[in-house]
């Protein structure tokens, strides 16, 4: 497909020279499909879309909205709001910074993918079509009046000017800027785009509120989806709805306030996700957020490993294990082989530090290896570590680890008087187990993130990214290498097993079978990789978000049975051609994988 560069042109018009739309409508006939079925698929959701409460949701009721209704409905806003943010209306514009088109697309397939799963699925669990009422049929219809009109928007986009490979970097610096400029005067002038005005610090920091508060009400509704089939729907609709967000500008946007406003954006985002337990009316979803954090902060600490300084490791669990291990063995279990019970900050240090200790141990010897050999070798350490302590019985070998049997009943945590396996009354909440244990995980998390922010911006952490990039061009400059890589694989480690030791006293029970590389449940080491890239390398919140999913998505799609990894599997495969980058991307790796997006003038940290 050949691009062209646009001209100047008013809001609904198609401009000159631009290529045919893919249903062969005029664009703005096609903006004004997409713009009246968003407004009527709103109207639909207040409509009875069947006429029994047997399908989960009660979509029976008139006049308001339940169940996948309220999913449709946002998806329908979406497209009517993108809709008329297109045709400049006042106050409307805010909405699509980089332009309408790409947003109104993906809302409008939001909306159509969710309603059209909804009536199929209800044609299925009650017996045929004829169980809809007028609701139905008409949300059906709105919402592919919608993608057929946002399928006949335009797809072009200004072509830049190619690079002269044997440009200076100054001429290349003048060229990328050059292009940018033509970028952005052909969307201003095609009236599709909202230059962003200079806002005061404190509604800086208010966007940056409302952005934290809006993700902590996402979370909070798809880890308390109380049917498979909201959760389906949840899926599509959020992720579309991201995509959305993110062609029109807004998570740009969001993004540059949030980079502008690091500590602000830091402290704000752990004091969301602290009211998380507060939000729970039972401790049935904040078991998942504790599980949540504890594959996240070792995720975090791979990213060091990987993200940072480019190693592949594959046994990475294994640190994990060795800090939950150890936490065990001085916890006070009747079953650990030591009769001993440390407080928890010292097992917590001493975990950490025997998981140090193993990565240090492991990385001198092989470290001097690259890439796939240095992958090979990490994933024999983790298979190792498995079969020690599954071997360490007393019959096969010493008797440390008890076997297959792991070491069982660790006694809850108690700091201070603070008796981690009770209920107890805060500021009128009461918060039960998981609740106490997901807050505590969070303190861990924090201390990660700061470990992580504070490397990656210091001298040790420019050096990790100099070796990820060009080892030998970092060797000739005086790096030394190993030593900047056994760094880094010692750093990982002991973040790892400072989170192993708060995941012993939350299973209350540690086996060799949960430190496997590939495991139906996670943490193992496939599922950590995987958080890694899917969410960003060389990012603090890409791993974040990036374990979120991979944890949140299995433990809700379980009513696949044997299809829930080659659902997961295909989700995976789809989000590595679109977004190859990750969730969110390090703005040099963004720029690495499209190469036609425009230089920014500035780079991101890595850490950002």
């Amino acid at each position: 497909m050949t691009t062209q560069t646009t001209a100047p042109q008013t809001p609904g018009k198609m401009p000159a020279g631009s290529q045919a739309s893919l249903v062969g409508i005029p664009p703005h006939i096609g903006r004004a499909l997409a713009t009246g079925g968003g407004v009527l698929t709103v109207i639909s959701t207040f409509l009875a879309w069947t006429w029994t409460a047997e399908f989960p949701g009660d979509l029976t009721v008139y006049g308001y909205p339940g169940g996948l209704q309220v999913l449709v409905l946002i998806g329908g806003a979406l497209t009517g709001l993108f809709g008329l943010a297109s045709y400049g209306v006042k106050g409307l514009r805010w909405l699509a910074p980089a332009g309408a088109d790409s947003a109104i697309k993906l809302s409008a397939l939001a909306a159509w993918a969710t309603a059209w799963y909804t009536v199929i699925a209800i044609s299925t669990k009650l017996g045929g079509l004829v169980n809809l009422e007028p609701g139905g049929w008409v949300v059906a219809i709105a919402t592919l009046t919608a993608l057929i009109g946002a399928l006949a928007l335009p797809f072009d986009r200004p072509a830049p000017d190619p690079a002269d490979p044997d440009d200076t970097g100054w001429e290349q610096f003048r060229h990328n800027a050059r292009n940018t400029g033509v970028f952005i005067k052909a969307a201003f002038a095609s009236g599709t785009s909202t230059p962003a005005r200079k806002l005061p610090a404190y509604a800086e920091i208010l966007v940056i509120v409302a952005a934290l508060a809006l993700g902590l009400t996402v979370f909070t509704y798809g880890i308390g989806t109380e049917y498979d089939e909201l959760f389906v729907g949840f899926l599509i609709t959020a992720g579309f709805s991201f995509a959305a967000a993110a062609k029109a500008g807004l998570v740009g946007r969001v993004s540059a306030l949030t980079a502008k406003h690091r500590n602000v954006t830091m402290v704000g985002a752990f004091i969301a996700a602290a009211a998380f337990p507060f939000t729970q009316s039972d401790d049935q979803y904040a078991t998942i957020g504790v599980y949540i954090l504890i594959f996240a902060t070792v995720a975090l600490g791979l990213n060091i490993v990987v993200g940072l300084a480019g190693l592949l490791d594959l046994g990475y669990v294994a640190f994990l294990g060795v800090g939950a291990y150890t936490g065990a063995m001085v916890s006070g279990s009747p079953s650990s082989p030591f009769d001993i019970h440390l407080p928890f900050w010292a097992s917590a240090l001493l975990g950490a530090v025997v998981a140090m200790i193993f990565g240090v141990l492991i990385g001198a010897p092989t470290l001097r290896l690259r890439g796939d050999y240095l992958a090979i070798v990490t994933l024999g350490f983790g298979e190792i570590f498995r079969l020690a302590v599954l071997n360490a019985d007393g019959t096969s070998g010493p008797d440390i680890t008890n076997g297959s049997n792991g070491i069982s009943s660790i006694p809850n945590l108690n700091i201070l008087g603070f008796d981690f396996g009770q209920e107890h009354t805060i500021a009128g909440f009461t918060i039960a187990r998981f609740a106490n244990y997901f807050l505590l995980m969070l303190l861990i998390t924090l201390v990660v993130v700061v470990v992580f922010r504070r490397s990656s911006d210091s001298r040790i952490g420019r050096a990790w990214i100099a070796i990820r990039e060009d080892e030998t061009a970092a060797l000739a400059m005086g790096i030394n290498g190993f030593r900047v890589k056994l760094i880094a694989f010692a750093l990982g480690a002991a973040l790892a097993g400072l989170a192993g030791t708060v995941q012993a006293h939350v299973t209350y029970t540690v086996t060799p079978e949960q430190y496997q590389f590939a495991h139906v449940v996670p943490p193992n080491s496939a599922f950590l990789l995987a958080a890694v890239v899917l969410g960003g390398m060389g990012t603090i919140s890409g791993p974040l978000v990036g374990a979120a999913l991979l944890y949140l998505i299995p433990a809700k799609l379980q009513f696949l049975g044997d299809y829930q990894l080659f659902a997961f599997g295909l989700a995976l495969v789809l989000l590595m051609r679109f977004r190859p980058e990750g969730l969110i991307p390090n703005r040099r790796r963004q720029l690495e994988f499209h190469e036609e997006a425009e230089a920014p003038t500035v780079l991101s940290k890595a850490g950002a």
